[in-house]
């Protein structure tokens, strides 16, 4: 039975590995993180100051953990999402989910193993950002004559854990979606409202309306956000400009991971029960 199973998580692997929206998605991922994380912040910094402007500290080895992990929640999240909803919203569109389910065994083991290779693949999402702030902050260090100082490696375990964490609820919802709309367009298009734009609002509007904090503490940008900066250590704002804007409100470290925590048992188990209960065709 392991043996099967573990066959099974090999051929989900082979497939996320061969469908070209994964290398497209991780590409896009890659390229906004060097963008927002490094190259725009330096470019300001050289012509002496901008929107972007934040000084050179940000930029060198030491602060990796927060520069890379702050666009986790916001631009790694809305593009996981999309992953997870290929993952299983193409099943559906391709009419393989009856092929899939006559071939091998039934629907709890094929979507574990589903939902298994997807964990495994987002492992590169996370790694990779990290390799390309190592990179970029030592050739910015190199140039700038800056401090070569790294994180400890279990900040840097932790960040990239904590990194992990949040991709895997952003994709697992993406995969609610896509099986509860059974395809891919319509759950692409609910996970980018929700992730750009709802979040978003709620978030800016908790700071003028009170009432309203309690909600945003329960939000998965505000827990991906607060779980970052717990992580890392930081004290002031993440992501104070830009497209993802999140100045507060946060929650603790420990109420951030068990909300994250939850919200992935809730997004995988009700896309298990939506698969068992209903007809795939």
């Amino acid at each position: 039975m392991r043996t099967d199973f573990l066959n099974l998580v090999k051929a989900e692997l082979f497939l996320l590995r061969k469908r070209p929206g994964t290398w497209v998605i991780l590409g896009i991922w890659l390229t906004v993180t060097a963008i927002f994380a490094y190259i725009f912040p330096y470019v300001a910094y050289r012509s002496g100051g901008g929107e972007f402007f934040e000084g050179l500290d940000p930029l060198l080895p030491a602060a990796i953990d927060q520069s890379i992990g702050e666009g986790i929640p916001f631009f790694g999240g809305s593009l996981v999402l999309i992953l997870g909803v290929l993952s299983v919203g193409s099943e559906f569109g391709w009419g393989t989910w009856k092929t899939l389910l006559t071939q091998r065994p039934g629907r709890s083991a094929v979507f574990g193993a589903k939902m298994a290779a997807l964990g495994i693949a987002i492992v590169p999402f996370v790694v990779l950002a990290y390799a390309i702030g190592a990179v970029a902050s030592t050739a910015i260090a190199v140039i700038e004559n800056g401090a070569m100082s790294w994180p400890s490696a279990q900040m840097l375990t932790e960040s990239i854990l904590s990194g992990w964490l949040i991709l895997a609820v952003w994709a697992a919802g993406g995969v609610l979606l896509a099986t509860a709309t059974r395809g891919t367009s319509l759950a692409i298009g609910i996970g980018i409202l929700w992730g750009l734009a709802f979040e978003g609002l709620l978030s800016a509007f908790a700071s003028s309306v009170s009432w309203l904090e309690w909600m945003v503490d329960g939000l998965l940008r505000a827990n991906g956000y607060s779980l970052v900066r717990a992580v890392t250590g930081a004290t002031g704002e993440l992501s104070a400009d830009g497209p993802g804007a999140f100045s507060g409100p946060y929650v603790s470290g420990s109420q951030a991971a068990i909300t994250l925590g939850l919200y992935l048992a809730i997004f995988l188990g009700g896309s298990l029960f939506l698969l068992k209960r209903r007809d795939v065709a």
